[in-house]
């Protein structure tokens, strides 16, 4: 008999009386007894259960001359076989018996058992009790026993179960249990678990499919098994996943420091276990990296610890420290930023420290390495690290920085699929990096070109106490086009404007900045507030046609604009306003009332043709007005909520403005807001009527003389005398021409405020202006010498005619 795989079927003789008289090798070798054991004896001795009727010769008889026994091993267990029985007769051609073959259950020919013996997957199989039946030469290596040595065992008798506290690297209780799930459902299952072998530097994932096998019956009569090393896909499963994570956690805020924070944070501890980013300072302040032409690695490398990550807690650094960072020439760093290659340091060849129980892993295979990779550094072992990966950081050319990914106490060396995904996640990292400082910087130079387009001081002027503040949007938004203005007019009066423009970036800061340009151009016309929108709007249309080439439609910030245009006399302490598309302004009278604005909001600028509603309303001396865009609001999600809130917020007991502001700016917005946010707070004043005079004039340039001492003794009353003979002058010439070129009625007003401002009305629309006389002209100088005069002058249009202003900044009171 050549062997157990060449014969692996037992020959069993049996004479006509059901005594075995003759065994073969091949019956030992399956069932344990000898022919000593055996011959002479009832062939039912070796039947588990009772002989059917007919045993052996029905098993012979009929097309399939095969039958399914049970037998009873020599050690007690239960082997499951296939015999067949075959007739033997004499020279007479008288019955001599039968000869029995006797196989295991599913056994085959010679050629699929040595094709199973010999598979590179690990191939088992148990019976319903989970004793060993059979086992291949791969199985029996990575249990590290033979066939021979667990057949008719249990797992457990073999393999007994580890101490997780004396070998945390080794768990097979998943497989055990599943074994006994499947022996008990009759469902197969699969199984992957993930643990480091003794004597490997590398975790093993190994995936085992069981299932249940059933005789003709359907009963389960064993149970099968069949696993592989599947090591080196699951690591690239496991790196595909880093990188999933990369593609989603870095990059999601356009700030230098929290993407260098993303990179530093994602491949720990799934991948390594510290990661350091250093980066040039320039980076850090949104400006161009040093030329990579200029670098010269034989000089010392200053740059920044921009973010470090740790598995230790003790080994994390602050990254608001923004600690510098040396690199000396000849420095691995160093050598990567020069060359631009990456370089990996290992404390060993790779493959060193022992033999693997599951094969070598095709992922730590040497030959896979790129020229010049990897290096063996045994400096590193002193810094405690089992192996590190230095990556330059570049985007579109320009370096950055460095990053690099160190092991602390795992003792997997790196592999150069490591080193791949090393350098996936700085590529990605790099590239969002290099957008967060073009992102800082067109920010930086937005948001210096939206202060600088703000007012940086607020004009002085005595209507109203004013306070204001600007905040752009988180470091994650571009800056927006939010903008408010204070702009003294005519008649001591003052307006209070406020605006945003849809959009962020440079062109909503430009856009922001021709709008304020056009407001304070069109106030100085002194025009009602819906006609000044009015006019706004048509400017705005015009604009947007200027952006419009080959007659096709381009929308242009302005177009998404908003403006709020308020007026308040502190004399009539009336207050009129109109809206484009912004929020009206929120009252507080000084008795804590909150008076409604009598109007609505018209369309935003840009949309033409539409009206636009004035409201006019007096206010109490004290009243509190605030102007605001709608980013303070919103930041509370709904707007109407985010009013209520802002309400809520300005009866906040505080008699300085400055404090109230601060106050709303900290209650309103969180550091998650997503807009600008714009807000200018002022509190009324009322004049005192005894700084104001006013006469009625007879369309008689008679009463010219009149008007004059009308003029000078209400001068003398304010103990003005020395600029009694310019008002006396200017006086004479306004009146004299509203008397000359006017209608009735005719009314002189003098206002003593931060300037001593005289007005002349009139029922006529009909405007004066400068004109140059000739030198033998008698007339044509009034004008010209009252602009010489005084600090200015101007008209300004009501519903009634029209008003001829000039003010002159009066003496200190004698």
């Amino acid at each position: 008999m050549a062997g157990k795989q060449d014969a692996p079927t037992a020959v069993v003789v049996v004479d006509p009386d059901g005594m075995v008289s003759g065994w073969s090798e091949g019956g030992r070798l399956l069932l344990g007894w000898t022919a000593q054991e055996t011959v002479g004896r009832p062939v039912a001795d070796l039947l588990v259960d009772p002989p059917p009727r007919g045993f052996p010769e029905g098993y012979g008889a009929g097309p399939d001359p095969t039958g399914f026994t049970a037998l009873r091993h020599r050690d007690g267990f239960t082997v499951h076989a296939v015999l067949a029985a075959h007739p033997l007769f004499g020279p007479d051609g008288r019955s001599m018996g039968h000869a029995v073959t006797v196989q295991r259950w599913g056994r085959r020919p010679v050629v699929a058992d040595r094709a199973f013996e010999q598979c590179p997957f690990a191939l088992g199989v148990y019976d319903p009790e989970l004793r060993f039946l059979w086992i291949n030469a791969s199985s029996g290596r990575v249990i590290a026993h033979s066939e021979e040595q667990v057949l008719g065992k249990k797992y457990r008798e073999v393999l007994p179960e580890f101490d997780r506290t004396l070998f945390p690297e080794r768990d097979d209780k998943p497989y055990t249990d599943k074994l006994a799930e499947v022996a008990r459902t009759g469902e197969p299952a699969r199984l992957i678990t993930v643990f480091r072998p003794r004597g490997s530097d590398y975790a093993n994932a190994w995936a085992t499919s069981i299932w249940p096998v059933r005789d003709a019956e359907g009963r389960v009569c064993a149970i099968a098994n069949w696993g592989f090393d599947m090591s080196a896909e699951y690591w690239a499963r496991q790196r595909l996943l880093i990188l999933n994570e990369a593609s989603g956690g870095i990059g999601r805020t356009l700030d230098v420091i929290g993407t260098a924070q993303e990179l530093a944070r994602t491949p720990v501890p799934g991948f390594v276990d510290l990661v350091s980013v250093d980066l040039f300072d320039e980076v850090l302040r949104g400006e161009e990296p040093p030329s990579v032409s200029a670098f010269d690695p034989g000089e010392t490398i200053r740059l920044s610890r921009a973010a470090q990550h740790s598995t230790k807690v003790d080994a994390d650094q602050a990254p608001e420290a923004m600690a510098p960072v040396t690199h000396p020439p000849g420095s691995v760093a160093a050598r990567c930023m020069a060359t631009g290659r990456s370089t990996v340091e290992l404390t060993a060849e790779p493959g060193e420290g022992g033999e693997w129980a599951f094969g070598p892993g095709l992922a730590a295979d040497p030959a896979h390495w790129p020229p010049g990779n990897p290096v063996i550094d045994g400096s590193i072992a002193d810094d405690g690290l089992t192996g590190r990966i230095t990556v330059p950081l570049r985007a579109r050319g320009a370096l950055l920085g460095v990053v690099s990914f160190s092991r602390l106490d795992r003792p997997e060396a790196f592999t150069a699929d490591d080193l791949i995904l090393a350098e996936e996640l700085a590529a990605k990292a790099a590239v969002a990096i290099d957008n967060a400082r073009r992102y800082s910087r067109e920010r930086t130079t937005a948001l210096t070109l939206q202060r600088s387009l703000l007012p940086q001081v607020l004009p002085n002027q005595e209507a109203v106490e004013v306070a204001s503040r600007y905040l752009p949007g988180g470091t994650g938004v571009e800056v927006g086009g939010d903008w408010f203005d204070v702009i003294p007019l005519s008649g001591a009066r003052v307006a209070l404007v406020v605006g945003d423009v849809v959009g962020h970036g440079l062109h909503a800061s430009a856009s922001m900045g021709r709008l304020r340009t056009a407001v304070r151009t069109l106030a100085d016309v002194d025009l009602p507030p819906d006609e000044l929108l009015t006019h706004l709007d048509d400017l705005v249309l015009h604009l947007a046609g200027d952006h419009r080439p080959d007659g096709h439609f381009q929308p242009v910030g302005e177009s998404g604009a908003t403006c709020l245009y308020t007026v308040y006399d502190p004399v009539s302490r009336r207050l009129s306003c109109a809206s484009a598309g912004h929020p009206l302004p929120l009252i507080i009278s000084p008795d804590g009332t909150r008076p409604p604005v009598p109007a609505h909001p018209g369309p935003p600028l840009g949309v033409g043709g539409l009206p636009f509603e004035a409201a006019e309303l007096e206010l109490p001396e004290g009243s509190l007005l605030a102007l605001y865009t709608d980013g303070l609001v919103r930041s509370h999600g709904d707007v109407e909520e985010g009013i209520t809130e802002l309400r809520r917020v300005l009866h906040h007991s505080t008699t300085s403005l400055e404090d109230l502001c601060d106050t709303v700016m900290d209650d309103m917005l969180l550091d998650s807001r997503t807009d600008d946010a714009a807000l200018l707070l002022a509190r009324t004043r009322a004049l005192d009527p005894h700084h104001v005079a006013d006469w009625d004039v007879e369309p008689d340039t008679a009463q010219v003389p009149h008007a004059r001492k009308f003029a000078v003794d209400q001068v003398d009353a304010w103990g003005l005398e020395e600029a009694a003979f310019v008002t006396e002058l200017v006086v004479s010439e306004l009146v004299t021409n509203a008397i000359r070129y006017g209608e009735p009625p005719i009314r002189l007003r003098l206002i003593r405020d931060s300037s001593l401002i005289c007005e002349v009305s009139d029922a006529s629309n009909t405007a004066p202006h400068l004109r140059r006389a000739r030198a033998f002209d008698e007339g044509g100088r009034g004008l010209l010498l009252v602009a010489q005069l005084t600090q200015g002058w101007g008209t300004r249009h009501t519903g009634n005619g029209k008003t001829i202003w000039c003010a002159q900044a009066p003496p200190s009171p004698t």
